[in-house]
């Protein structure tokens, strides 16, 4: 099956070609043709499936031939399209897709994020934009100085709605909801189907078409996932070790905290391994150099908090590391998402010390699936050790400030900016 028979014009198709896009991926085949007609949709997708095209390319044709009926005029076009997105790289990277995919046509798409200064984005709406590509927080920021106006908008997409809700965004979406019109094509994408995105769907959409095109909260099928029992104290030397002794050359490391990101880093490099730390903390500039180094093979371990890693699409990324298992069960899925994307294998390997198996164990219900458990040749744990009892608290707490912010309570440090 090609592009073509989902009903796309020569155009898009043969933007697709060009960039070696022949066939569609499974959740395009599924989405692309109800879009087309104007329904709302609720998608399940995992990362690296090809969502972003399964929503910018019907838009984008949608766009198209209104514009071509009513005729190309002079004025500033109004935005007609919004994508919300939780973080600055995913809003750059579905910002980039829209361009490329826009090339053959004067469509306009802008993107709008936090980290940076107000007065370029300003300045770019100003000559008009039929996409909008934005943050939250950010976009509310543009709506009090009176720089952007939705009452033009036809279609919303919530990009990745999951992690929206996990970062406390909840607040922020309902007030840029009364600045939307009613009449409009909603679109939600997410990679877990929680209750909590269940309940906000019911307030967003309008009988919208259910799309799973894969088992719910699924892993990405082609990522090979193991996990090693080690002690707490002993991980960041197996890392280093795994690293170094199977020549891992391009590793994706995932902690909790922002300094927990900093210290790992910088013990890495005294072990030898160019590692280089990202986060919420950095500057956007600091972040981009830094995913740009890392792609280019200069850093050999990116050491990410799951807010900066978020949107990162390096098509050829063969290994990820817990080196902490994930709060949230969910983000299990979009961590290990970014390898074996676009067809590609992948690996995925999670650490886990005593008194965390809790966390796992939360982890196989998302999955419906068991993950062996395995001892590290010469890392083998101390099972005589004694187990913090504060961590289950701990964990249960986080979850509860979680849920607070999915169902719209406001919490002690609920965050505004992306």
């Amino acid at each position: 099956m090609g592009f073509s028979s989902l009903g796309l014009h020569s155009e898009f198709v043969q933007t697709l070609k060009d960039k070696g896009y022949e066939s569609p991926t499974a959740v395009q085949q599924a989405a692309i043709p109800v879009i087309l007609k104007g329904l709302d949709v609720m998608a399940g997708a995992q990362t690296g499936t090809g969502k972003t095209a399964a929503f910018a390319l019907p838009i984008l044709q949608q766009l198209w031939e209104k514009n071509s009926v009513e005729g190309e005029s002079g004025n500033i076009r109004p935005v007609q399209a919004l994508v919300l997105t939780p973080t600055r790289e995913l809003a750059q990277q579905v910002h980039r897709s829209f361009k490329t995919y826009a090339k053959h046509s004067s469509l306009k798409s802008v993107a709008v994020y936090g980290g940076v200064s107000l007065k370029p984005q300003i300045d770019a709406l100003k000559t008009g934009a039929d996409i909008l590509v934005a943050t939250p927080g950010r976009l509310l920021d543009l709506m009090q100085k009176r720089s952007v106006n939705l009452s033009a908008l036809k279609h919303l997409v919530f990009d990745e709605a999951d992690r929206m809700l996990d970062l406390g965004f909840i607040i922020d979406i309902q007030r840029i909801m009364k600045k939307i019109p009613a009449d409009r094509q909603t679109l939600l994408f997410s990679a877990t189907f929680t209750d909590e995105i269940f309940t906000l769907s019911k307030t967003l959409l309008k009988k919208p078409e259910l799309i799973e095109v894969d088992a719910r909260n699924t892993a990405a099928e082609r990522v090979e996932q193991a996990v090693y029992m080690v002690d707490e104290d002993r991980k960041r030397e197996l890392l280093s070790y795994m690293i170094g002794s199977k020549n891992w050359q391009q590793v994706l490391v995932f902690v909790r905290t922002k300094e927990g990101a900093d210290i790992l880093a910088k013990e890495m490099i005294k072990d030898g391994i160019k590692a280089l730390a990202i986060h919420g903390d950095k500057s956007q500039g600091a972040r981009e150099r830094g995913l740009a180094e890392f792609k280019e093979g200069k850093v050999r371990a990116l050491v990410a908090t799951d807010v900066a890693a978020r949107g990162l699409d390096i098509q050829q990324l063969q290994y990820v590391v817990n080196y902490e298992l994930p709060y949230i069960a969910e983000d299990y899925i979009h961590r290990i998402g970014r390898t074996g994307r676009a067809g590609n294998e992948g690996l995925a390997v999670s650490f886990m010390s005593l008194g965390e198996e809790y966390l796992l164990e939360e982890i196989e219900v998302v999955l419906d699936n068991r993950l062996s458990q395995s001892w590290y040749p010469g890392f083998e744990p101390d099972m005589t050790r004694e187990v913090p009892s504060n961590r289950k608290n701990s964990r249960n707490a986080q979850k509860r400030r979680f849920k607070d912010r999915a169902s719209g309570k406001k919490t002690g440090n609920h965050r505004r900016s992306s």
